[in-house]
């Protein structure tokens, strides 16, 4: 061995070495939100006391018994990309991709395998093995995720499996007994009991994505039940054994349970996997609002007497709510006959619906209350189930449409089109378009309707020509590839 070989090996082996410390310290420092128990930073509490609960001589076996055998332990593998070092690029050796292990729990909700998690436990895995608490293991597939409410849906081969049955997180009432069941620590079914802290908590702790329709819905059920890591994904029940939430997060400095933990209702739980159960995706309801959280300095301006509601500060464009009367300054009192103080209490009720459905809205109007009955939306405006290949295209131009309204037609001498009524990042505005173009023709394809712009595009590949008007009569091109 010559010695400009030998010093070349030994420079590797050096500077391997202390990449792999570079490494490790990357991977500790780095956010990894789908393996990683998700943390809220507050201040310390202190433990709830829990010689009530012994006094009192409360009995959770039945609870426990009824749960334990129905929460899996969650494992996935993400295979991350290699540290660069140009060292071991410069020598010719190659950097072999990283894969990174990560731990949560699971629900079963149907005996053949159907099984409820987060979707930070199980987002960007390549393999998912699901562990029994009788040690049996199961390669699962994903059904479905929603990233919107961090639920995901996922299934293993199997029958006869114990279930956990659905509760009503409604009746759940602040200070009630509740067990937290999963698997922390790597270790099989744990059960540990707290008390209701609060209802409809939002933390902020789902990211928005509007480009590829992820609008945050957080209304938590916030609990003292012990959880730590490897709890994401499991079972919040109450008393009777019946499943009320999805523990999903915790708030701690340290990344350990230190006095409040999250889950997501049983009530947003159940209509997500039925829609991902059904659909593969979530049929999303929307009632076509921007709104404020009600606060006593705009109870005293508009003359309401409570505070309580949700201030609407703006109506979408043909939207929901604009098309039934809903009014800016108008403030919901309840949706779907239940009352809802809050902007969580909001979210978390309209998740429950589907486009197409149609509700009752209870508003307060200077100083009357009125009764608004409206049909809910789609994102793309339309008051039906959304086909996902038609959002994939609307995800794709970064836009919504809607038909064109009979006056417009007359006004500006079309027979119909697809008007952008809202526009996001897409490809329509890199190319330049503008709110409220109407598209009337792609590639010489005449289009009355937003259908008819979804047809043309579905499954067009190359460079794209579309052709339209502007409110004003204003007549434009744009050019963009797919």
């Amino acid at each position: 061995m010559n010695v400009q070989k030998a010093l070349g090996l030994f420079l590797v082996a050096v500077l391997g070495g202390v990449s792999a410390v570079g490494a490790f310290v990357w991977l500790s420092d780095k956010e990894q939100p789908q393996i990683v128990e998700r943390i809220v930073e507050v201040p310390p509490v202190s433990m709830t006391n829990y010689a009530a609960a012994v006094s009192g001589n409360l009995d959770f076996t039945v609870a426990a018994e009824k749960t334990v055998n129905a929460v899996v332990h969650v494992k996935t593998e993400v295979s991350m990309e290699p540290v660069y070092n140009p060292w071991f690029e410069m020598f010719g050796y190659e950097m072999e991709p990283q894969v990174q292990q990560g731990t949560g729990s699971g629900v079963i909700i149907s005996p053949n395998g159907y099984i409820v998690t987060n979707n930070h436990v199980v987002q960007g895995a390549q393999s998912i093995e699901v562990s029994l608490n009788n040690n049996a293991t199961y390669t699962a597939e994903v059904i479905g995720t929603d990233p919107s409410t961090d639920i995901a849906l996922i299934k293993i081969d199997a029958a006869d499996l114990p279930t956990v049955g659905f509760g009503n997180s409604d009746q759940v009432k602040v200070g009630e007994w509740v067990l937290a069941v999963g698997n922390p620590f790597d270790l099989t079914s744990t059960v540990t009991a707290g008390i209701v802290s609060a209802k409809a908590r939002n933390i902020n702790i789902l990211r928005s994505d509007n480009e590829n329709g992820v609008f945050p819905i957080e209304s938590f059920i916030q609990t003292d039940a012990a959880v730590n890591p490897g709890n994401s994904g499991g079972a919040l029940v109450n008393t009777q054994g019946e499943l009320i939430g999805i523990n999903t997060a915790i708030a701690s400095r340290t990344g350990s349970y230190s006095g409040y933990s999250f889950a997501v209702p049983v009530s947003i739980v159940e209509k997500v996997t039925r829609d991902l159960m059904e659909f593969g995706h979530v049929q999303r309801a929307f009632i076509g609002v921007h709104i404020t959280e009600m606060t006593q300095d705009i109870a005293r301006e508009i003359g309401m007497s409570d505070a309580s509601g949700v201030y609407v500060s703006h109506l979408v464009n043909e939207g929901a709510a604009e098309q039934a009367g809903v009014e800016v300054g108008d403030v919901i009192l309840s949706v779907g006959n239940k009352s809802v103080a809050t902007v969580p209490e909001l979210q978390e009720q309209v998740s429950r619906f589907r486009p197409g459905d149609q509700v009752n809205v209870k508003v307060w109007r200077s100083g009357n209350v009125k009764d608004i009955n409206m049909v809910l939306r789609n994102r793309s405006g339309r008051a039906e189930l959304e086909d996902f290949s038609v959002a994939a295209v609307n995800d794709l131009l970064g836009a919504s449409f809607a038909d064109v309204s009979d006056t417009e037609r007359a006004r500006l001498k079309i027979s119909g089109g697809a008007k952008v009524s809202e526009l996001g990042q897409g490809k329509l505005k890199k190319s330049g378009v503008e709110p409220n173009f109407i598209i009337t023709k792609v590639d010489g394809r005449r289009i009355e309707t937003p259908k008819d712009l979804e047809n043309a595009l579905r499954n067009k590949n190359g460079g794209v020509l579309i052709e339209g008007v502007y409110p004003n009569g204003t007549k434009a091109y744009y050019g963009f590839g797919l």
